[in-house]
């Protein structure tokens, strides 16, 4: 096995690091972060740093880039206080991606990369009405990171997901809905059926004495 100290990765070239640092969680959500402006401008981001928080109340993160140059979402969402979280479809992984590119402040990610914004119960950040699953959320808090990077805080307040993709017990069928997730910068995948194993008792530990099998 192939040892890394933090002075090997300060060393790599840029690229590679990157390359690098960003595989290293595995994989990664795929959402694609809906904003607008105030002049009504939308705009669209694909994000890979979507994390849980906090089941009661429903809370949710997402890391920003430091804001050392604009950043069209992080503006947008200071403006109005709100942002949508979307689950990329896999089938348009590739538009998905392409919202990262260096667009204009006037130009909309939705139209360039070929997605359509809808607003949804009075709430004022556009939701992509291509996605499986969407959640509505409200910036509560913001908490700057040491490399200058934030990580933004939002409640909850709606969630829209397709009918097949809800299980009788509150789980995600994210086959169903056809979500993709990320590796390191660029790479797109699809995801496989799961195996699940039920809440986790010690009586259940594998090889352990007493093993049984969830039911």
């Amino acid at each position: 096995m192939r040892h890394l100290t933090a002075a090997d990765l300060n060393g790599f070239e840029r690229i590679y690091r990157l390359n690098l640092v960003n595989g290293l969680p595995g994989f990664k959500p795929a959402n694609l972060v809906g904003t607008a402006a105030a002049d009504g401008t939308t705009n669209l981001a694909v994000f890979s740093s979507a994390i849980h928080l906090g089941s009661a109340p429903a809370l949710l993160g997402i890391v920003t880039r430091p804001t050392t140059v604009p950043r069209h979402t992080y503006h947008n969402l200071k403006a109005n206080g709100c942002f949508t979280l979307n689950h990329v479809p896999v089938a348009m992984a590739a538009a998905a991606h392409y919202t990262s590119a260096d667009f204009a402040p006037e130009t909309s990610e939705f139209e360039a990369c070929g997605f359509t914004a809808v607003y949804r119960d009075n709430f004022p950040a556009p939701y992509v009405a291509e996605s499986p699953l969407s959640i509505g959320l409200r910036l509560l808090e913001e908490h700057a990171i040491s490399n200058g990077t934030l990580l933004l805080v939002g409640s909850v307040e709606h969630v829209y997901v397709q009918e097949n993709g809800l299980r009788a017990d509150g789980t995600l069928d994210l086959v169903a809905l056809g979500t993709a997730c990320i590796s390191g910068l660029d790479g797109y995948h699809e995801v496989k059926e799961p195996a699940r194993f039920g809440y986790a008792r010690v009586g259940q530990v594998p090889g352990s004495a007493g093993f049984q099998p969830a039911k």
